[in-house]
């Protein structure tokens, strides 16, 4: 029995720099991630997204590594999303089960598929919860304009609101990689049939649509407080036009007058 346990650790993680920095063990690389074998059974998968992956990795050993690649994070978290999957080995057939599978061929690609797929489930857990937050934020205006009758918003606080939407479905189009297939899957049909399956297992793809129907509520809700926003400031600007031009008559009047 293996034991997988990813974490997101923070926004992201650079992977060019771990990787000249710790080049022993490496089992595959690119730009994106790293994946080493750090002895019988035991492996270690870093991607770019802020995940970093053990299988058979003791729990000192997992802090170990954890502060040695502190470093190279960008915005590392104080408390780290998690998930835990157990893989049993030297099965008659593989079959999928709750938070477990079973393989009959665990050699280091299969291995890596599954890291692969554990640790795409945390990340999107991360990014559902950055959705929710800003889904809440938005629920709070929306609110106070169906309470109030107005858009309780400045223009700078708009202009961030739609910088901090912007970034995180920026960084979700970054990594949509993530999501695809390996290219691997597509040339071993062992590997594209587990690939399949931890999917289904995980509901990727379900719950990545979840997140990208979340954020296109967002953008809807920002366009009508952009909406908003403009005519407020629109009518503010024909008030004081109207006032420019009524105190114009009136000085007119009085030089007429007087």
């Amino acid at each position: 029995m293996l034991h997988v346990v990813s974490y997101q650790i923070a926004d992201s993680i650079d992977v060019r720099g771990f990787r000249a920095a710790y080049k022993e063990g490496i089992y595959h690389y690119d730009a994106d991630e790293l994946f080493y074998k750090t002895g019988d059974d035991t492996y270690i998968y870093i991607f770019k997204y802020g995940v970093v992956c053990f299988t058979n990795c003791s729990e000192a050993g997992r802090e170990e590594f954890l502060q040695r690649i502190a470093p190279f994070g960008k915005n590392v978290f104080e408390l780290k999303l998690s998930e835990e999957f157990e893989v049993e080995t030297d099965a008659k057939e593989n079959k999928f089960g709750y938070n477990k599978i079973e393989v009959t061929k665990p050699d280091e690609e299969v291995i890596r598929l599954i890291m692969l797929n554990v640790s795409q489930s945390v990340a999107l857990d991360y990014f559902q919860e950055q959705t929710n937050l800003i889904q809440e934020e938005t629920n709070e205006y929306t609110l106070r304009l169906e309470q109030k009758g107005r858009l309780s918003m400045s223009r700078q606080d708009l202009k961030m609101y739609i910088g901090k939407t912007l970034n995180l479905k920026n960084r979700i189009a970054e990594n949509l990689y993530i999501f695809d297939s390996p290219p691997e899957t597509w040339e071993d049909e062992n590997l594209n049939r587990i690939d399949l399956g931890l999917k289904r297992t995980f509901d990727l793809q379900e719950r990545y649509r979840d997140i990208r129907e979340g954020l296109e509520i967002v953008k809807e809700n920002l366009e009508l407080f952009k909406d908003l926003l403009q005519y407020r400031n629109s009518t503010f600007l024909e008030w004081i036009v109207i006032i420019l031009i009524a105190v114009e008559v009136l000085n007119l009047l009085f030089d007429k007058l007087f």
